[in-house]
């Protein structure tokens, strides 16, 4: 009965993910009639500022003190091994929510992109930048990333793995593809606003911070591999000739980069 209770729990917050993930997107891209980064009642430029760096605060608070190892050792003796990724999937999802849900509009235009190739470039980097996040989330684990893979372990009774380093497809390029999406997206706008260049700001800076946290981590577990991974591949841009070497991009799992305090939307 626990086994169908966590797996009912870890689709729900599988589900949630998918909402806070879609939202993401229309929130970024002022796409549609939702509320959006740039749309809704405008106030006072003060308090305004506030209350989004308090929100972009929150969330940045919540993302990283849940994915510490530290936390974690701690959590897992209140709420069990097989949903605290799902509790971390929910705690996030309802961060984002927050955070959409009470942004203040901040419209004033700094700069703006009119010209049809000008559109055509920027649009195509913000789809660019949410496919590259979904897609390298698939290279690695997709679906323990997001919980469901450990609910389903406990309901069938299979143990699940014990993590490995290895570098598929992009993190043989670059170490945190994820996150480079998540730049991506939220860098391309045909109209930068203050609030959304606050937000673009506010989120590069989380991410660059993030990365720092999670390699610290990721040496931890994998020593020697991942200090030679980092000193072969760059961290966010691919330059060329950087790349892992053929015994490193065989050797077992990803840098999880959701799992910093993040891009673990």
């Amino acid at each position: 009965m626990g086994g169908i209770v966590a797996v009912l729990y870890g689709a729900a917050a599988y589900m949630l993910f998918v909402g806070a993930f879609l939202y993401a997107i229309v929130f970024t891209g002022n796409l549609g009639g939702a509320k959006t980064i740039d749309s809704g009642e405008v106030g006072t430029l003060l308090p305004s500022l506030a209350v989004n760096v308090a929100l972009l605060g929150a969330f940045a608070v919540q993302h990283s003190v849940m994915a510490r190892p530290g936390f974690k050792r701690v959590w897992t003796k209140v709420v069990p091994h097989s949903v605290e990724r799902a509790t971390f999937v929910v705690f996030t999802s309802a961060a984002l929510g927050l955070l959409y849900w009470q942004w203040r509009p901040l419209p004033d235009v700094l700069w703006q992109v009119t010209s049809e190739p000008g559109l055509t470039v920027v649009w195509a980097v913000f789809w660019l930048g949410w496919a590259v996040v979904l897609y390298s989330t698939f290279l690695i684990h997709h679906f323990e990333l997001f919980g469901l893979r450990q609910v389903w372990a406990r309901l069938t009774g299979t143990p699940i793995p014990a993590p490995e380093f290895r570098t598929p497809g992009l993190y043989k390029r670059v170490r945190h593809p994820i996150y480079l999406g998540f730049l991506l997206a939220f860098w391309a706008t045909p109209e930068m606003t203050v609030g959304h260049l606050l937000f673009a700001l506010a989120t590069t800076g989380y991410i660059l911070i993030g990365i720092q946290l999670e390699e610290r981590d990721l040496i931890r577990l994998f020593g020697e591999k991942y200090r030679q991974y980092r000193a072969e591949v760059a961290m966010l841009i691919p330059w060329p000739g950087r790349r892992a070497r053929p015994q490193a991009a065989e050797a077992d799992w990803p840098p999880l980069a959701l799992r910093g305090p993040k891009p673990e939307v």
